[in-house]
């Protein structure tokens, strides 16, 4: 296990060197911008096909759409950051992290389509109008709510490790007096995350629609063939829902190996300070993306 251990932290160091003193960032991002564009290309040319009927034209559209959203979730994007620093800070388990980022993959779809429609049949918008609005209105509001996750992380960290110094005992401990725990189990800190917290997270993530999403639909409703476009969206939202789980498995697998199996007291303020560290990584990120837009 503690050969397991130094061997994620020696790939995580690795990977960043690439990233951030090697250039890695830029190679990755001209790598996606390309593919982006010949999926877009043999996205139209599927819509074409799907119009005139052909044989196979639905299964090779949505294989389309599902590549687009994958190479789309794979350049630089929110989605990732906070599924991932999720994963990391707050002791969801695996599963309710999937299902997050899937649902946010899922409302991110959502919006795209709503918008759409609104915009083309309500306001006689065009494709101008429309990735305007997702790409200067639309785009930061999603950056700062994702901001305000990344400060409600800080504070619960900040909470939870005051919470320990109010009641410096084992969570286990039972008072003489009143007879109940003083502070919460290490189950009870990794299940914190409500409902409320889940669709705050989702809706931080989905206010932004994907512009490849908003291309699909204006042409799908162009050629008359809307259907085509709300399951193409659909489709895009999972492949970007491939990645975003492919996050949240890599961090909850990296917070389970190279964390220590603590428990109690030490377990808690070990997390309060992965939340205040991940919480502050994901405020400043969405920081800098805001400040372009002001």
């Amino acid at each position: 296990m503690r050969i397991l251990k130094f061997a994620f932290l020696f790939a995580g160091v690795v990977v960043l060197t690439w990233i951030f003193g090697f250039g890695g960032l830029s190679d990755v991002t001209r790598w996606v911008v390309t593919e982006q564009r010949d999926t877009q290309n043999a996205l139209a040319a599927g819509l074409r096909a799907v119009r005139t009927g052909e044989t196979g034209a639905w299964l090779a559209l949505m294989s389309i759409c599902a590549a687009y959203g994958f190479f789309h979730a794979v350049g630089p994007g929110h989605g990732k950051l906070v599924i991932g620093g999720l994963g990391f800070a707050t002791g969801m388990t695996a599963l309710r992290l999937s299902l997050l980022a899937v649902a946010a993959s899922l409302a991110q779809a959502t919006v795209a389509i709503v918008l759409v429609v609104i915009g083309a049949f309500v306001l006689g918008w065009g494709l101008t109008e429309m990735t305007a609005l997702t790409e200067e209105i639309m785009a930061p509001a999603s950056y700062a709510a994702i901001g305000l996750v990344g400060l409600w992380l800080v504070f619960r960290g900040v909470r939870r490790g005051t919470s320990t110094l109010v009641y410096p005992m084992d969570s286990d401990r039972h008072c003489d007096n009143c007879g109940h725990a003083h502070g919460p189990s290490l189950h009870q800190v990794e299940s914190m995350t409500s409902w409320l917290d889940a669709l705050a997270i989702v809706g931080s993530i989905a206010i932004r629609p994907c512009t490849g999403a908003v291309f699909l639909l204006i042409l799908c409703f162009g050629f008359g063939i809307p259907w085509a476009g709300i399951a193409g969206t659909f489709v895009m939202g999972l492949g970007t829902a491939s990645v975003t789980l492919f996050c949240a498995l890599i961090a909850v697998t990296v917070r389970r190996t190279a964390l220590p199996s603590w428990s109690g007291e030490k377990a808690i303020k070990t997390m309060a300070v992965i939340e205040i560290i991940s919480g502050g990584i994901i405020a400043f990120i969405s920081i800098q993306l805001v400040l372009p837009f002001i």
